[in-house]
């Protein structure tokens, strides 16, 4: 590497969106679950209408021009049918204050045609649709997740997935948030492997019903960034017999082959669903996960505790119950407080004296040193909170206030969060660009003066609740 400064040039006069009322075009309005499909394509055509939102219960459930094609006219359906009859399950409507880039998100990890927007009072102020999305700066995602969704080949996947580090690094230089740029990121990735489960699902004839593909890491907590790994565990029905999991861990591998030709980063030596530690049946996971709350100390059960307290399903139904396999995790006290110790036994800081002996003293490895006890923090104080929040921000937002996270510090969390990640990303963007390899490991001299200066403060800030954390460990408070 050379000494010269890593910068990202931003461009000029790009902002990134607002909330996401301000998208909204037409009056709100509501049908009745009671009115015929002809009558709602009447309306919808007369108004120029892609979507009309449909009153069911205390929800509201879309009706797109799209579903009324495939439901309706492709299956020969009576046009007198009631609306209520062909819509699917309530979707989630968002305050008019929600960032655009939350409910892209939303609409990505969901595949939504149209959300409803409320004030603060839950009154309809009227929808987003996918299409208006495409204006913001990251509303090219929603193409890219199309394609994505639909390739017929792994090839074609493949091509498709190689292109996600390029909008990552538009994304970067359009000044989005950083957390906003790993969401999509995290989601990204997330539908190249479930589009690549369903590629492997055609020819295998893979059960969905007994098999679940869990996302594990960074791509879990929505942190993802151009360096990030593909974790993976797989969870199994009960009832699948031994032959079966074996052509299922058969079908994981070329899973995994297939996203990592893509692209995506694999250690094939880490946390992989291919591997027999990493898919078990759910009664193996829940028994194991007994084993790892008995004795935290043995065979790194607090690690593997970790990965499943972040866990995310994103393929397949053979897991159910996975959610509950760490029941009673927060009344062990004692185990409570092996995890915390855990969590804080890498210190925040800058640099360690075998950094210095080893040549490194001018290096600042940002995930081990920073991030990773942050997010360890953040995981912590949500469990003992009783939260089921996977991401980090959301995480440290559930504990605010509470006897281990001051709301103080917590919100001094958030922002540390946001600052190490813009850092993280602008620096893997500047390599990528540079056709270098994208690291975690931060040559000081090419941060410019105020991103060293940040960095120190981040991490003086975890350091510091770091050390409070470990005070407090001493005397753990008890679990309601």
């Amino acid at each position: 590497m050379t000494g010269d400064k890593l910068t990202v040039p931003h461009r000029v006069g790009e902002a990134p969106a607002g909330a996401i009322g301000t998208l909204i075009s037409g009056d709100p309005m509501v049908v009745a679950a009671s009115m015929p499909v002809r009558d709602a394509a009447t309306v919808m055509t007369e108004r120029g209408f892609a979507a009309l939102i449909v009153g069911v219960g205390d929800g509201f459930c879309v009706l797109t021009d799209v579903g009324i094609r495939a439901d309706v006219v492709a299956r020969g359906v009576d046009p007198c049918t009631p609306v209520g009859d062909i819509v699917g399950p309530p979707v989630p409507a968002v305050a008019a204050d929600t960032p655009v880039a939350t409910v892209l998100a939303l609409v990505l990890e969901q595949d939504l045609t149209c959300v409803p927007v409320v004030d603060a009072e839950g009154a309809l102020l009227g929808s987003v649709t996918a299409a208006d999305l495409l204006s913001a700066p990251a509303g090219p995602s929603l193409t890219l997740r199309r394609q994505i969704a639909t390739a017929v080949t792994p090839s074609g996947l493949q091509r498709h997935a190689a292109r996600i580090p390029y909008f990552v690094a538009d994304l970067v230089r359009r000044g989005q948030p950083a957390h906003e740029v790993s969401a999509i990121a995290s989601l990204l990735s997330d539908a190249v492997v479930r589009r690549a489960l369903d590629l492997v699902n055609d020819r295998h004839d893979l059960d969905p019903a007994g098999i679940c593909w869990m996302s594990l890491g960074s791509n879990a907590r929505r942190d993802a960034v151009l360096s990030s790994d593909v974790d993976s565990a797989v969870a199994f029905a009960d009832d699948v017999t031994d032959a079966d999991i074996a052509r299922f861990r058969q079908a994981c591998a070329e899973v995994i082959g297939i996203a990592g030709g893509g692209g995506l980063a694999i250690d094939l030596n880490g946390v992989v669903a291919s591997k027999p530690w990493f898919s078990r049946r759910r009664g193996e996971w829940s028994a194991a996960a007994q084993k790892w709350m008995d004795s935290p100390l043995r065979d790194e059960a607090i690690v593997y505790t970790s990965l499943l307290l972040d866990a995310r399903p994103i393929w397949g139904t053979g897991g159910t119950g996975m959610e509950s396999v760490l029941d009673g995790l927060r009344g062990r006290r004692d185990t409570m407080g092996l995890i915390l110790a855990e969590a804080l036994s890498t210190k925040a800081r800058i640099r360690s004296m075998r950094d210095v002996l080893s040549g490194k003293g001018g290096t600042f490895d940002i995930k081990e040193h920073a991030l990773a006890p942050l997010t360890d923090i953040a995981r912590w104080v949500a469990l003992f909170v009783g939260s089921g929040e996977r991401d980090t921000r959301s995480r440290l937002r559930a504990a605010a206030g509470s006897v281990v996270l001051p709301g103080d510090q917590a919100s001094t969390l958030i922002e540390v969060f946001e600052v190490l990640q813009r850092v993280r990303l602008n620096y893997q963007v500047a390599q990528f660009d540079r056709g270098e390899t994208v690291s975690d490991l931060l040559e000081m001299k090419r941060l410019s003066p105020l991103d060293r200066s940040l960095v120190a403060q981040a991490v003086r800030e975890i350091a510091g609740i770091q050390r409070r954390l470990d005070n407090l460990g001493q005397n753990l408070p008890l679990i309601d």
